[in-house]
């Protein structure tokens, strides 16, 4: 004859306290990855931009997308640059100066060119840059992935 444990009430309890608290644990752990998790919406910042066709940009303008904290060029000889609007100082936004053709910075009077080159010091480097896609003449620009640069140079700008 084979006997078989009973199970106590004592140890039955102690088994469901552990279940539920297990269970607890893994909820609030969700929760926290959920709290944790970036949230890019296409048309927020952090998320993509659609901004428009390549023909809506005539070459050598400097348009503003402050929804997306940024500039999209278009220089003189057609290729486009996403510029993160934060000087790269300390932080001050960062305003396009029309009638000097530069970024000037209001905070510590850094200028900037239009591809983001330092003109001016205290500014340590070039103005941060957000990834352009250019798909079937629409512009489109990344602002989750923030590229931080040393300097200039033409793997920066897209062409269409």
């Amino acid at each position: 004859m084979s006997e078989s444990k009973k199970i106590t009430r004592r140890d039955f309890l102690k088994i469901a306290w552990g279940a539920a608290g297990a269970l607890a644990l893994l909820e609030a752990g969700g929760i926290v990855l959920k709290f944790l998790s970036p949230k890019a919406a296409e048309g927020e910042f952090g998320g993509v931009f659609t901004v428009g066709n390549v023909e809506d940009f005539p070459p050598g303008s400097v348009t503003p997308f402050n929804a997306g904290r940024f500039y999209l060029v278009r220089l003189a000889d057609g290729g486009f640059l996403a510029l993160y609007r934060k000087c790269t100082h300390l932080g001050c936004a960062v305003p396009w100066d029309q009638t000097s053709g530069r970024f000037v910075c209001p905070c510590h009077g850094s200028e900037f060119e239009p591809d983001g080159m330092v003109l001016n010091p205290p500014a340590p480097r070039p103005l941060d840059r957000f990834p352009v896609i250019i798909e079937d003449g629409v512009v489109k620009v990344d602002t989750g992935t923030i590229i931080q640069r040393d300097r200039t140079g033409p793997d920066d700008i897209v062409y269409p």
